[in-house]
């Protein structure tokens, strides 16, 4: 695999960034003995590629030896800092309080981050107060962009739902009223109240801010949703 990823980035038009990963991420827990993401870290640190990584896990900082090396930007996904609720909604995925830390160390060695407040889910943790709780934590740890977007579920997403919230589930299915193909999505109007306040938390923290997948551009402050214009800082 490895082999091949080398040989694939010297046919690739490297001014275009690389995304790890948007479908998985790419420090699971076995990435700590297994040591595949750091091997193609290792290899991407060849080239001049454009990077962006998005993750849970604190697993990242042990790479920081090559993400130094690399035009790289990372997000991580924070949903809440309530402890508690972090592991109904992410039970295998390290606590609120490790990626916090895990920004920090990677803000004090100038690698750029952001956040991933995302999914919100409405009756679970779509509260002001935990929008802000999350912001203001990744702002103190040196995060400077927010990407914020609702939960759009499929069949498979919407039956853990219903088994792990099954009271908030009840409520939350009356609010998705239209589908795009597979996936179901939240009234427009919710939407964009949710988006607005996480925009107005951001602003506050002087963080840039936008949105993926909910249709309201206007919001935006960054270059981009996810993320790749902070690697220009780099």
């Amino acid at each position: 695999m490895l082999r091949r990823l080398r040989k694939e980035l010297k046919q690739l038009d490297l001014n275009y960034p690389i995304s790890m990963s948007n479908s998985s991420d790419p420090y699971p827990t076995v990435e700590r003995n297994k040591k595949l993401t750091r091997g193609a870290l290792e290899i991407m640190s060849q080239f001049p590629v454009k990077l962006l990584i998005t993750t849970k896990s604190n697993i990242i900082t042990r790479d920081i030896d090559l993400l130094k090396k690399m035009k790289v930007a990372v997000m991580f996904t924070i949903t809440t800092m309530d402890s508690f609720l972090a592991r109904k909604l992410e039970p295998n995925a390290p606590s609120p309080e490790s990626r916090v830390n895990a920004i920090a160390t990677l803000s004090s060695e100038g690698i750029p981050v952001g956040i991933r407040l995302d999914p919100i889910l409405p009756y679970i943790n779509d509260s002001y107060e935990n929008f802000e709780e999350v912001i203001s934590a990744a702002h103190e740890a040196g995060a400077r962009h927010v990407v914020s977007s609702t939960f759009k579920p499929r069949f498979d997403s919407w039956k853990r739902v219903a088994a792990v919230f099954p009271e908030e589930f009840s409520k939350m299915r009356k609010l998705y009223t239209a589908s795009i193909g597979r996936t179901k999505y939240l009234k427009k109007e919710v939407r964009l109240r949710y988006m607005s306040q996480v925009k107005k938390i951001a602003d506050y923290y002087s963080m840039t801010f936008a949105t993926c997948r909910e249709g309201f551009p206007f919001l935006h402050t960054a270059k981009s949703c996810d993320g790749t214009h902070l690697i220009e800082h780099t």
